[in-house]
């Protein structure tokens, strides 16, 4: 007699049979089709003006052959979105056949429905009759399977609540037609598949999760009422994946208004770029618009500083010694990153729009065209009421004038005459063929000598003060540079616009070390984004409007005045900032503080806040291990998920820990561990690491700038290791004298828990104060 559960296997692989062979025929048909379709394609773009009829000779003909250009046109637009359409459909069968789905629930609408059938999985496919044979895991329905338990249960859809039973919730793992697991849930996605999916090895690409998404993830995807969604997730706790199928789904559920390019992930590193940048199509879903927050800066700002990034801001913090210096530039940064330096720009541009606004004059070849005490003038001369950009528009019109009337004047400058005949038969040309058009495309020549003499000279001063005009509409006439070195400059403004707000202790140490910096065309990172809200309010703030959703990882790290920005910079877009509070290793993200500097960035009726406090990628020992490092780390639960105890280990010399070093990166991959990261403290101490073991066994150096992640044993800093995993993680000198100060707590805590399988400690000497009391007892010690 076959037991229920082997029968009911079964028939299950009996169903997946049905829908590999039925997903196979899919496949065979449209390959075969988009090969017809290409060629189609190929063969009307190659004969598209043999089909169409050319006519200019009269109005009737000319209509006639808009009339075929425009139907022609039709058809291969048609022809190719056909194709285009045809070649997603394939794209999708060819994920399915793999795995046609990965769950299915048993659900009786009430009052008087039957009982439905419903399998998920990452792409839909319906019989030709219009039945689902797989529904797509973002639709509605699907909320079932990772929000209700057998039993009552209900869903959302757009025509209002569906109620009813839930009378099963299954779950498979299928590879390649077969069934390899399945087994019956209650309430979450099943331990038995999320340990199979937690056991894998790291990768260099994140995996998607919808086969285990949990509620309170499937509660951060399906989210779209808040303009802005926090989501405060433990080291681990899959914030950032989640936040990845949360774009999926918004794809899906607004396709028809929605598109990829409308959407933009502000990650940490390029290194993260690469590493996220497989999730969207291994969803069918194209990929959203990435950069980092430095892209922007650089974009922006690159042509007239040198800019310091966040990277090189940590790396001279955490190399320099205590001392005076390193805290003037630590109070620095915290008062520029502050809501009160936010303020205190936004009060000055409302002052310069009275008094002491900046220019910097036009000039052309040595020779002031429009003084900046011409320009403060004819600023000053309009109506009060104007707003400080409008006016700069106002002036940008009044200097084209002036360089236009310049330019009459200079028509006789013997400058001219000498560029005239300098010109080669290029330029000659150039000059005839603007004549040309201006006179409407006559094809007249020049007549006689004056007129080519008037017209060559119009052209090479055209062409000469063609910078300049460049120059004037970009706004670069407004002395941005001294209107920001003006606050600190002059104490007494600055008291003035700080309002009730007390300047640092070592505001005037501050100013010295802001000035230095500027005046050598350098800009501090926490001084960027300051400078180009300024830029903004003195020149026209230049906005976003088309992009729709924004989403910013590791949220922590950014200040208060940098969110801010971000809001206005994209007025139309809804924000989904994902970050751990616990991991605030930058300098400026200190100033964020808690949630409530979230929260008011839109303000609390604006805003959901999503904590997530179950870590799945680490094992328990090393989720126990590194939760006692921070403080409310007891709110964090571990996955259930058994390993080896970290390793603790104290050496004496560096050439004994580089030994130690080497010999356990050895005997990891041996045992199969891919992915192993050698984690120091510095991008300084990664080089001189990496040097050393480059000579003993292959190794990687990461750095700022490193594009892709890639398998095998690296050497990086404890910052640029953000949102990644690793099989093993080697801290390379957890000492308590490289982890020592408070503010390396949570550079550390963000260090160890890299680790999803294995986290070995080693110390040049007495091991960090982080690492928790009475924890030495519960490690090994000793010799490997």
């Amino acid at each position: 007699m076959v037991d229920n559960r082997e029968q009911d296997w079964k028939e299950e692989q009996q169903r997946v049979t049905g829908i590999t062979k039925l997903l196979a025929a899919h496949i065979r048909r449209l390959s075969e089709e988009l090969g017809l379709h290409r060629s189609d394609v190929v063969d009307m773009r190659k004969d598209f003006w043999e089909e169409v009829t050319v006519n200019f000779s009269s109005p009737d003909d000319l209509g006639e052959t808009s009339t075929s250009l425009r139907q022609q046109a039709q058809i291969l637009n048609e022809r190719e979105r056909h194709h285009l359409q045809s070649s997603k459909a394939l794209k999708k069968y060819k994920k399915l056949v793999v795995s046609p789905y990965f769950g299915r629930i048993d659900f009786s609408e009430t009052p008087g429905g039957g009982t439905e059938q419903i399998y998920l999985g990452i792409g839909s496919l319906m019989e030709d009759n219009g039945t689902f044979l797989i529904y797509d895991w973002r639709a509605p329905i699907s909320s079932l399977y990772y929000d209700g338990a057998p039993g009552p249960a209900s869903y959302e859809t757009p025509g209002g609540l569906v109620s009813g039973t839930m009378d099963l919730k299954r779950q498979f793992v299928i590879n390649d037609g077969t069934i390899e697991v399945m087994f019956d849930t209650g309430v979450t996605i099943g331990d038995e598949l999320l340990q199979q999916v937690l056991s894998h090895s790291a990768d260099d690409r994140m995996k998607s999760i919808v086969a285990t998404i949990q509620k309170e993830q499937n509660a951060i995807i399906r989210n779209d009422r808040a303009r802005m969604l926090v989501v405060q997730g433990a080291a681990g706790s899959g914030k950032t994946s989640a936040a990845l199928q949360r774009v999926a789904y918004l794809l899906y559920k607004y396709r028809e208004v929605l598109q990829a390019d409308q959407m933009l992930l502000f990650s940490p590193n390029p290194l993260f770029n690469s590493y996220v940048s497989t999730v969207l199509p291994e969803l069918g879903e194209e990929n959203m618009q990435q950069t980092t927050f430095q892209m922007y800066l650089e974009h922006r700002l690159g042509q007239e500083f040198q800019l310091e990034d966040v990277f090189n801001q940590t790396e001279s913090l955490l190399n320099a010694p205590d001392g005076p210096e390193a805290s003037i530039r630590r109070e620095g940064i915290t008062y520029k990153s502050s809501v009160a330096f936010l303020d205190v720009i936004r009060r000055y541009a409302t002052l310069l729009e009275r008094e002491q606004m900046l220019f910097k004059p036009l000039v052309f070849q040595g020779r002031v065209v429009v003084s900046k005490e011409e320009m403060a003038q004819q600023f000053y001369s309009y109506d009060p009421a104007i707003k400080l950009a409008n006016r700069i528009d106002l002036m940008t019109t009044w200097l084209l004038k002036k360089i236009a009337e310049f330019s009459l004047e200079e028509r006789e400058a013997p400058w001219v005459e000498d560029q005239i005949e300098l010109l080669d038969s290029s330029d000659y040309h150039r000059a005839y063929q603007m004549i040309r058009r201006k006179k409407g495309g006559t094809g007249e020549s020049f007549d006689d000598y004056e007129m080519e003499k008037s017209s060559l000279s119009r052209y090479v001063i055209s062409q000469r003060l063609k910078p300049l005009r460049g120059w004037t509409k970009r706004g670069r006439f407004v002395d941005v540079k001294g209107l920001y070195a003006t606050l600190f400059s002059n104490r007494l403004l600055m008291e003035s616009l700080n309002g009730s707000e007390v300047l640092p202790a070592a505001w005037d140490d501050i100013c010295r070390q802001t000035l230095a910096s500027i005046v050598v065309n350098e800009l501090a990172y926490e001084d960027a984004t300051p400078f180009l809200y300024l830029k903004e309010l003195s020149q026209g703030f230049r906005t976003n409007t088309l992009i729709r959703h924004v989403i910013v990882d590791e949220v922590q790290d950014y200040s208060p005045f940098q969110l801010e920005f971000m809001r206005r910079l994209f007025p139309r877009a809804k924000m989904t900032v994902l970050g751990d509070l616990n991991q605030a290793i930058y300098a400026q993200g200190e100033v964020l503080g808690d949630l409530a500097g979230l929260v008011s960035v839109y303000g609390e009726e604006n805003t959901e806040v999503i904590s997530l406090t179950r870590s799945y990628r680490s094992t328990y020992e090393i989720v126990e291990f590194t939760r006692s490092m921070i403080p409310g780390g007891e709110r964090i639960v571990p996955f259930n998920r058994r390993g080896e105890e970290p390793l603790l280990h104290v050496v004496n010399s560096e050439p004994e820990l580089l030994s130690f070093v080497e010999k356990d990166i050895r005997e990891l991959h041996a045992k199969g561990y891919h992915y192993v990261a050698v984690i120091c403290k510095t991008a300084e101490e990664s080089a001189r690491v990496h040097a050393e073991l480059a000579t003993r066994l292959p190794v990687r150096l990461v750095t700022k700038d490193t594009p892709n992640f890639q398998k095998g044993t690296l050497v990086l800093p404890a910052y640029l290791a953000k949102g990644v995993e690793f099989d093993a993680v080697i801290i390379y000198d957890g000492s308590g004298k490289q982890y020592g100060r408070e503010n390396e707590r949570k550079l550390f805590y963000t260090a160890c828990t890299r680790a999803m399988h294995l986290l070995h400690i080693y110390c040049l000497g007495e091991p960090s104060r982080f690492i928790p009391a009475g924890k030495n007892e519960s490690v090994t010690a000793g010799s490997l």
